[in-house]
């Protein structure tokens, strides 16, 4: 079973166009869960995600809720990248078939989300400074993960 992305309700469209591109070139779907602070549409992705937004695999979902019903008929592990968890990437176990949720660039998620996740993780980072760029902490994660499952971009 593959890995997947998961945006909650993602704020800037580049980094969505970012991360449908790295998934494109990865064979990684990317779901987005509604609503976005921006019409999901191929110009607001196209400057980042460039001619390879029609390779991407883009999941669409209405709402949190209808996510969660989808994940869990799914029988998929949910895996929060968080900026308030004590877990290192480094340290966590990745399996085949985990979701990978990434928040809101603004404001991360609710803590209701985060409660709903099977593991939450963080980059870690020099004290004082606060985050990364929403697009390269997905991409330094399923890098992890994707090391560590063999689901490399060779075998697609």
């Amino acid at each position: 079973m593959a890995l997947d992305f998961a945006l909650y309700q993602p704020d800037i469209a580049a980094n969505t166009g970012t991360l449908l591109r790295l998934g494109a070139c990865l064979g990684v779907p990317v779901h987005v869960i509604h609503p976005a602070g921006f019409a999901i549409t191929q110009k607001n992705l196209a400057r980042s995600g460039m001619d390879y937004l029609d390779h991407a695999n883009l999941v669409e979902h209405n709402s949190f809720s209808a996510f969660e019903d989808w994940r869990i008929s799914q029988g998929r592990r949910l895996v929060l990248m968080t900026t308030k968890s004590s877990s290192s990437l480094y340290k966590a176990q990745f399996v085949a078939g985990d979701i990978l949720l990434l928040g809101r660039e603004s404001a991360g998620v609710p803590d209701e989300v985060a409660e709903r996740a099977d593991l939450r993780i963080r980059i870690p980072m020099r004290e004082g400074l606060r985050s990364l760029n929403i697009a390269i902490a997905g991409a330094m994660a399923l890098g992890e993960a994707i090391r560590q499952t063999g689901s490399y971009a060779e075998d697609i």
